[in-house]
Protein backbone atom coordinates (compact mmCIF):
# COMPACT_ATOMS: atom_id res chain seq x y z
CA UNK A 1 0.00 0.00 0.00
CA UNK A 2 1.45 3.44 -0.89
CA UNK A 3 2.40 5.62 2.05
CA UNK A 4 1.75 9.29 1.28
CA UNK A 5 2.60 12.44 3.20
CA UNK A 6 1.86 16.08 2.40
CA UNK A 7 3.62 19.31 3.36
CA UNK A 8 2.75 22.94 2.65
CA UNK A 9 5.98 24.58 1.47
CA UNK A 10 4.68 28.13 0.97
CA UNK A 11 1.59 30.28 0.38
CA UNK A 12 1.26 33.43 -1.71
CA UNK A 13 -1.44 35.66 -3.23
CA UNK A 14 -2.62 34.73 -6.71
CA UNK A 15 -2.74 38.21 -8.20
CA UNK A 16 -4.16 36.96 -11.51
CA UNK A 17 -7.20 35.20 -10.06
CA UNK A 18 -10.68 36.58 -10.70
CA UNK A 19 -11.59 36.42 -6.98
CA UNK A 20 -9.41 36.64 -3.84
CA UNK A 21 -7.25 33.52 -4.01
CA UNK A 22 -4.18 32.22 -2.21
CA UNK A 23 -1.90 29.72 -3.94
CA UNK A 24 -0.91 26.84 -1.67
CA UNK A 25 2.35 25.17 -2.71
CA UNK A 26 1.98 21.55 -1.69
CA UNK A 27 4.58 18.76 -1.75
CA UNK A 28 3.42 15.14 -1.83
CA UNK A 29 5.89 12.37 -0.94
CA UNK A 30 5.58 8.59 -1.18
CA UNK A 31 7.96 6.45 0.92
CA UNK A 32 7.47 2.85 -0.31
CA UNK A 33 8.76 3.31 -3.88
CA UNK A 34 5.36 2.70 -5.45
CA UNK A 35 4.58 4.22 -8.83
CA UNK A 36 1.80 6.75 -8.30
CA UNK A 37 -0.30 7.11 -11.45
CA UNK A 38 -2.64 9.80 -10.10
CA UNK A 39 -4.18 11.10 -6.89
CA UNK A 40 -7.69 12.54 -6.67
CA UNK A 41 -7.00 14.75 -3.67
CA UNK A 42 -9.43 16.59 -1.41
CA UNK A 43 -8.62 18.68 1.64
CA UNK A 44 -10.61 20.50 4.29
CA UNK A 45 -8.73 23.60 5.50
CA UNK A 46 -9.42 24.44 9.12
CA UNK A 47 -8.37 27.49 11.15
CA UNK A 48 -6.98 26.70 14.60
CA UNK A 49 -7.29 30.07 16.41
CA UNK A 50 -6.27 28.67 19.79
CA UNK A 51 -2.69 28.19 18.53
CA UNK A 52 -1.69 31.88 18.40
CA UNK A 53 -1.62 34.94 20.66
CA UNK A 54 -3.72 38.10 20.27
CA UNK A 55 -3.02 41.68 21.24
CA UNK A 56 -5.59 43.91 22.95
CA UNK A 57 -6.85 45.52 19.74
CA UNK A 58 -7.35 42.10 18.14
CA UNK A 59 -9.23 40.86 21.21
CA UNK A 60 -11.67 43.78 20.87
CA UNK A 61 -12.28 43.15 17.16
CA UNK A 62 -12.67 39.41 17.63
CA UNK A 63 -15.24 39.68 20.44
CA UNK A 64 -18.02 39.21 17.85
CA UNK A 65 -16.45 35.91 16.78
CA UNK A 66 -15.39 34.40 20.12
CA UNK A 67 -17.09 36.52 22.78
CA UNK A 68 -15.27 38.26 25.62
CA UNK A 69 -11.60 37.21 26.09
CA UNK A 70 -12.45 35.83 29.55
CA UNK A 71 -14.43 33.09 27.74
CA UNK A 72 -11.83 32.27 25.10
CA UNK A 73 -10.72 29.15 26.94
CA UNK A 74 -14.07 27.66 25.90
CA UNK A 75 -14.90 29.52 22.68
CA UNK A 76 -11.54 29.57 20.85
CA UNK A 77 -12.23 26.45 18.78
CA UNK A 78 -11.16 25.34 15.26
CA UNK A 79 -13.51 26.22 12.40
CA UNK A 80 -13.70 25.67 8.65
CA UNK A 81 -11.97 27.94 6.14
CA UNK A 82 -12.19 26.16 2.77
CA UNK A 83 -12.55 22.90 0.90
CA UNK A 84 -9.96 22.11 -1.80
CA UNK A 85 -9.95 19.62 -4.65
CA UNK A 86 -7.21 18.82 -7.17
CA UNK A 87 -5.55 16.04 -9.20
CA UNK A 88 -1.92 15.04 -8.73
CA UNK A 89 -0.07 13.73 -11.81
CA UNK A 90 1.98 10.54 -11.97
CA UNK A 91 5.12 10.54 -9.82
CA UNK A 92 7.62 8.45 -7.90
CA UNK A 93 9.00 9.64 -4.55
CA UNK A 94 7.67 13.21 -4.62
CA UNK A 95 5.56 15.74 -6.50
CA UNK A 96 5.07 19.52 -6.13
CA UNK A 97 1.77 21.13 -7.05
CA UNK A 98 -0.01 24.46 -6.56
CA UNK A 99 -3.55 24.36 -5.17
CA UNK A 100 -5.72 27.52 -5.33
CA UNK A 101 -7.70 28.42 -2.21
CA UNK A 102 -10.49 30.94 -2.78
CA UNK A 103 -11.30 33.26 0.13
CA UNK A 104 -14.04 35.69 1.03
CA UNK A 105 -14.05 39.14 2.66
CA UNK A 106 -17.71 38.75 3.59
CA UNK A 107 -17.90 40.01 7.18
CA UNK A 108 -20.94 37.82 7.84
CA UNK A 109 -18.71 34.75 7.44
CA UNK A 110 -16.70 33.66 10.49
CA UNK A 111 -13.43 33.38 8.53
CA UNK A 112 -13.89 36.88 7.05
CA UNK A 113 -14.51 38.37 10.51
CA UNK A 114 -11.53 36.50 11.92
CA UNK A 115 -9.04 37.58 9.24
CA UNK A 116 -10.30 41.17 9.34
CA UNK A 117 -9.70 41.29 13.10
CA UNK A 118 -6.00 40.38 12.89
CA UNK A 119 -3.17 42.91 12.62
CA UNK A 120 -0.09 40.76 12.02
CA UNK A 121 1.55 37.44 12.82
CA UNK A 122 0.46 34.11 11.40
CA UNK A 123 -2.79 32.13 11.19
CA UNK A 124 -2.48 28.46 12.21
CA UNK A 125 -4.10 26.16 9.66
CA UNK A 126 -4.48 22.41 9.31
CA UNK A 127 -5.27 20.60 6.04
CA UNK A 128 -7.26 17.38 6.52
CA UNK A 129 -6.85 15.14 3.48
CA UNK A 130 -9.02 12.54 1.79
CA UNK A 131 -9.36 11.16 -1.73
CA UNK A 132 -8.18 8.26 -3.87
CA UNK A 133 -4.72 6.99 -4.86
CA UNK A 134 -4.10 5.13 -8.13
CA UNK A 135 -0.77 3.28 -7.95
CA UNK A 136 1.28 0.29 -9.10
CA UNK A 137 3.25 -1.95 -6.74
CA UNK A 138 5.05 -4.55 -8.87
CA UNK A 139 2.58 -5.85 -11.48
CA UNK A 140 -0.48 -4.93 -9.46
CA UNK A 141 -2.66 -1.87 -10.08
CA UNK A 142 -4.17 -0.58 -6.84
CA UNK A 143 -6.96 1.90 -6.16
CA UNK A 144 -7.01 2.87 -2.48
CA UNK A 145 -8.45 5.65 -0.31
CA UNK A 146 -6.29 8.24 1.38
CA UNK A 147 -6.57 7.65 5.16
CA UNK A 148 -8.56 10.27 7.06
CA UNK A 149 -5.69 10.57 9.55
CA UNK A 150 -3.47 12.25 6.93
CA UNK A 151 -3.05 15.96 7.61
CA UNK A 152 -0.59 18.86 7.28
CA UNK A 153 -0.14 21.80 9.62
CA UNK A 154 0.99 25.19 8.32
CA UNK A 155 0.84 28.91 9.13
CA UNK A 156 -0.59 31.53 6.80
CA UNK A 157 1.03 34.96 7.30
CA UNK A 158 -1.59 37.62 7.96
CA UNK A 159 0.33 39.81 5.48
CA UNK A 160 -0.44 37.31 2.69
CA UNK A 161 -4.17 37.53 3.40
CA UNK A 162 -3.96 41.34 3.58
CA UNK A 163 -2.09 41.56 0.27
CA UNK A 164 -4.66 39.27 -1.36
CA UNK A 165 -7.59 41.40 -0.19
CA UNK A 166 -5.86 44.72 -0.92
CA UNK A 167 -5.37 43.56 -4.50
CA UNK A 168 -9.11 42.98 -4.99
CA UNK A 169 -10.49 45.60 -2.56
CA UNK A 170 -7.85 48.37 -2.40
CA UNK A 171 -8.13 50.31 0.85
CA UNK A 172 -11.57 48.89 1.57
CA UNK A 173 -13.53 45.91 2.82
CA UNK A 174 -16.70 44.14 1.73
CA UNK A 175 -20.04 44.39 3.48
CA UNK A 176 -23.23 42.68 2.27
CA UNK A 177 -26.54 44.37 3.07
CA UNK A 178 -30.16 43.30 2.47
CA UNK A 179 -31.95 45.22 -0.30
CA UNK A 180 -34.38 46.98 2.11
CA UNK A 181 -31.39 48.27 4.09
CA UNK A 182 -29.72 49.49 0.89
CA UNK A 183 -32.95 51.23 -0.16
CA UNK A 184 -33.27 52.94 3.23
CA UNK A 185 -29.63 53.98 3.14
CA UNK A 186 -30.15 55.32 -0.39
CA UNK A 187 -33.08 57.46 0.76
CA UNK A 188 -31.00 58.84 3.63
CA UNK A 189 -28.12 59.54 1.25
CA UNK A 190 -30.40 61.41 -1.16
CA UNK A 191 -32.18 63.35 1.59
CA UNK A 192 -28.88 64.52 3.11
CA UNK A 193 -27.39 65.31 -0.35
CA UNK A 194 -24.44 63.01 0.26
CA UNK A 195 -22.30 61.95 -2.71
CA UNK A 196 -21.04 58.51 -1.68
CA UNK A 197 -22.30 55.52 0.30
CA UNK A 198 -19.30 55.89 2.58
CA UNK A 199 -20.38 59.47 3.44
CA UNK A 200 -23.89 58.21 4.25
CA UNK A 201 -22.57 55.58 6.65
CA UNK A 202 -20.15 58.08 8.23
CA UNK A 203 -23.05 60.50 8.80
CA UNK A 204 -25.11 57.80 10.49
CA UNK A 205 -22.16 56.79 12.68
CA UNK A 206 -21.66 60.42 13.65
CA UNK A 207 -25.32 60.74 14.61
CA UNK A 208 -24.97 57.58 16.70
CA UNK A 209 -21.90 59.03 18.47
CA UNK A 210 -19.54 56.40 17.04
CA UNK A 211 -17.09 58.93 15.55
Amino acid sequence: MPKLAFKVTSMEPDLYAFAPTISIHLRATESTGAQIHAVALKAMVRIEPQKRRYNTAEEVRLAEVFGEPSRWGDTLKPFMLAELSTMLPAFVDSCDIVVPMCLTYDLEVAAGKYFHGLEDGEIPLVLLFSGTVFSTIGPRLAVEPIPWSLEANCRLPVSVWQETMDHHFPGSGWLRLPRPTIDALGRFKSREALVTWDQAIEALLKQAGEE
